[in-house]
């Protein structure tokens, strides 16, 4: 038995999202079902977290465990050539049998595109919230950073299923900033680990403090423990990218 560590690229608009669901088309089960063609026997791919319907990822971390002695380069074209257009493998490598794509991870890197002109190109529409209408820009990127270092993030967190068994919703965000290019303005984040619909809440947060409905001091308080307030806007899946997972 082998474990091979590979990073997927994909296009999540038309799948609902990365976890397997029964009867609907998911990227971990098209990779499963592509894989285990390959191995001969049903496979288990591990991702390094959950992305939800529509989200993208330009390096989703995976891992699966083979018999095949394929080499790693072979692995990953063999894979692609079968694989759906929307979706790619890349950097494949061996790993140690206990490799845990989620469990190991150290940091991860969400990215969330905010189009900003009045006319949104069609080739862009897939892979960006579209949102011409007035706001405070700077304020927003001066917002940002309240969210870095040790909280409590249960005001931006959505009920999850498995809320059960991690109760506690303290993260540590490193980095948290908002940047112009041209047309899109995106906010990007760098985590010990992410809560369902925490970046899409954490997102639309900023915009109400663009659109001057909260401020600052709105921000803090609900970083602050037991605050009791609920998520607010969470904006559209389809402007959020999964961009890196770092490990020791």
């Amino acid at each position: 038995m082998r474990r091979l560590r590979f990073e997927v690229a994909y296009d999540g608009t038309d799948f609902h999202g990365w976890q397997v669901q029964p009867g609907l088309p998911t990227v971990q089960g098209v990779l499963e079902e592509v894989i285990g063609t390959i191995e001969g026997k049903p496979v288990h791919v591990a991702g390094s977290g959950r992305t939800d319907a529509g989200v993208h990822a330009l390096a989703q971390v995976a891992a699966v465990s083979l018999t095949n002695p394929i080499p790693p380069d072979n692995f990953r074209r063999a894979v692609n050539r079968l694989l759906p257009a929307a979706i790619r493998i890349n950097h494949v490598r061996e790993a140690g049998l206990d490799f845990h794509p989620r469990f190991h991870a150290r940091r991860k890197t969400y990215e969330y595109r905010i189009y900003r002109d009045e006319v949104c190109s069609p080739f862009e529409r897939r892979y960006v919230y579209h949102h011409p209408y007035p706001l405070d820009e700077a304020s927003m990127a001066a917002a940002a950073p309240l969210f870095e270092g040790e909280h409590d993030f249960s005001a931006f967190a959505s009920a999850d299923e498995r809320d059960r068994l991690e109760p506690c919703k303290v993260r540590i965000i490193y980095r948290s900033a908002i940047t112009r290019t041209d047309a899109i303005m995106s906010f990007q984040v760098t985590g010990s680990g992410f809560l369902k619909h925490m970046v899409r809440n954490l997102t639309g947060a900023l915009l109400e403090v663009g659109k001057r409905n909260l401020a600052k001091e709105d921000l803090q308080a609900r970083l602050r423990p037991g605050s009791g307030f609920r998520p607010g806007l969470t904006v559209p899946a389809s402007g959020l990218f999964l961009v890196s997972v770092d490990y020791d």
